[in-house]
Parts: structure tokens; sequence; C-alpha cells
């Protein structure tokens, strides 16, 4: 595959390794439609050079434990997307994120939304599964940050919805309480993306009583969503 110079150039700065052949094809400067079609393929190259690092990173321990990493799904134009905290199970296996029970309530809550998964992006802060679920580790936590600001970059959604305390306090950097986060407007450093937090799908799911609090998170994003210029 060759690269153009401005295409490797962003890779980059996006801290993505270029590997560039020793006798490239020579290429050739188009404009109008054809420039169009040149950047939607420079794209899809740097979405999957992206998604081939982070399927062999070795970057922390997590990799020695995982049957696979969990890039993310959805539309990579999306306007809204949705981070969570990490792989479970299910996601190991499947390669998914929020599959299982979790992954359908989350359905339902999009649903409710007037969203389909496919016209969302869907991440998580770490790519691989902590053992037993536990919580991440920093150190776990910085090896894949790296990852989710390319996805962001990339996707550049309109609003991100953090999923649960962990996901929302790595995400912007705080230690606040999610019972504190609830209701506030955040923005993701660098971009100023708004970012509302609401609570986790599996927290949902052992406290099915805190479910009227995340309707009216997804309400306030939804608000705040409207009056974005398009």
């Amino acid at each position: 595959m060759t690269l153009s110079a401005r295409h490797q150039e962003y890779l980059r700065l996006m801290d993505i390794d270029v590997w560039v052949s020793r006798n490239p094809a020579r290429g050739h400067e188009m404009s109008g439609k054809g420039g169009m079609q040149d950047n939607q393929a420079d794209r899809q190259a740097t979405w999957q050079l992206l998604r081939e690092q982070v399927s062999v990173c070795t970057k922390c321990q997590l990799h020695q434990g995982r049957i696979q990493t969990v890039f993310g799904t959805g539309s990579e134009q999306a306007e809204w997307m949705l981070i969570g905290e990490a792989p479970g199970v299910e996601e190991d296996k499947q390669g998914k994120p929020f599959v299982g029970r979790a992954g359908k309530l989350l359905t339902s809550m999009l649903q409710a939304m007037g969203l389909n998964r496919d016209e969302v992006f869907i991440a998580n802060i770490l790519k691989c599964r902590p053992p037993n679920n536990r919580d991440p580790k920093p150190e776990e936590v910085n090896a894949c940050e790296t990852y989710l600001k390319q996805q962001v970059l990339l996707v550049r959604p309109k609003i991100i919805l953090a999923l649960g305390r962990i996901a929302a306090q790595n995400l912007l950097k705080i230690d606040t309480p999610i019972g504190k986060m609830r209701g506030n407007y955040y923005e993701y450093p660098e971009l100023g993306i708004p970012v509302v937090v609401t609570y986790h799908p599996a927290y949902l799911l052992r406290s099915p009583r805190e479910k009227r609090k995340s309707w009216q998170d997804l309400q306030l994003a939804m608000k705040l969503y409207n009056k974005i210029p398009s």
C-alpha cells in the first residue's frame, strides 16, 4: 500500500508507525472527485493501520491473558461516540464491545434515543479484558490511551457519552464521583467535544432503580447534541 506524504505526516502526528517501501509506486495528484476519493482512501488506510496496531499490542501485561483485543464497532463517521470501561468475558470472546446482557441494555438505551448501534461508534478505555473484570490499573489505561485518542480524532463525533465512573474519570482526567458528574457539562480535552456522563449498563442491571437517572442523562445528551451546529 502506497501512502501519500500528507497521509504519512498525519499518521506520525497520531503516533502511528509508518513503514514506507524503498520503491514506492509513482503517485499522482488528483483534484475534485478524485481528491475526495483519495481522502477517503487515506482515512480507511489509517483505520486499518490502527486496527492492526491494537490487534498485536503488547504495551501492558493484559495481552498475556486475552483471547483477542476489542477495538470498537460502529460507524467511523458517527456523530455519537460511546466510551466504556473495558471488555468483559463475552467481549473478549467475540472481539466486540458491549455484548451480552449489558450490551442488550445499551442497545435499548440507544433505541430509546432514536439511534441504532450501527450509526454510533462504541469503544472502551481498555482494548483488553482485565483478569476477573477488575478495575483497570493506571499503567494499563496509559498504555491504551493513545489508541482511544486516535479513535476519537478519526471519528470526530459531535458528542461523547461516557459510560460509568471509570470511563468518565479516565476520559476527563478527574476523580469526581459519578454522582456529582451526572447532570454536568464536560469537554473532551484538546478537541472540545461535549461529554455527558451516565451509569454503565452493567451497573443499571444491578441497580435497576437508577435507570430513571440514566434516562435523564441521555435526555441531557440529546439536548446538548441538538444545540450543536451541523
